[in-house]
């Protein structure tokens, strides 16, 4: 597969075709100890989040999508519900090294959120770590707020978690900036 691949030639679809979720495990944990030398526990962690989705995700407020080059796996999201009913939970945002530079991770981030405000959620959150460069600005384009960091040791590495949050009953300024 070629790297520099014309951004019309990827496509989004529902990750519900077997193999799915064993690749976005893959993907993951593969990605990961490549860019930043982590090690199995967060695969463990990648495993649990698609496993709970596969399990009992209601498909009426809960989607997953897989992005694709000529047919291969480059990039993944999920949305899930949070603990509060009317709000949601971004998960698992990853865009492989063969999909990036494409727009891939905003338009993974922009159909999660269309989603999320189709589906009537009021506020979208995510946690992630600081080291995650390019999905920080893919969150602060789409209008998440930094609210909360965290310092802790996962994935073999000390680390500062962050947790981000969407309002999406917030108006026409987010919902313009969802749409560029």
């Amino acid at each position: 597969m070629s790297e520099h691949v014309p951004a019309e030639r990827f496509r989004l679809r529902a990750a519900d075709r077997p193999g799915d979720m064993g690749w976005v495990v893959m993907a993951h944990g593969e990605t990961y100890a490549e860019q930043f030398g982590w090690n199995t526990e967060f695969e463990a962690l990648v495993a649990r989040i698609g496993a709970d989705y596969a399990n009992r995700h209601d498909p009426a407020r809960e989607a997953a999508w897989i992005a694709e080059v000529d047919g291969h796996r480059v990039g993944c999201i999920f949305l899930v519900t949070a603990d509060e009913p009317d709000v949601a939970r971004l998960r698992l945002l990853l865009v492989t090294p063969a999909g990036r530079g494409l727009g891939v991770g905003r338009r993974l981030v922009r159909t999660c959120l269309d989603f999320a405000t189709q589906a009537g959620y009021r506020k979208v959150t995510l946690w992630t770590n600081d080291v995650l460069v390019s999905a920080r600005r893919i969150y602060e384009a789409a209008g998440f707020v930094l609210v909360g960091e965290e310092p802790h040791f996962s994935f073999g590495h000390r680390l500062v978690g962050q947790d981000w949050e969407l309002d999406l009953t917030a108006g026409s300024g987010v919902a313009a900036q969802r749409a560029s």
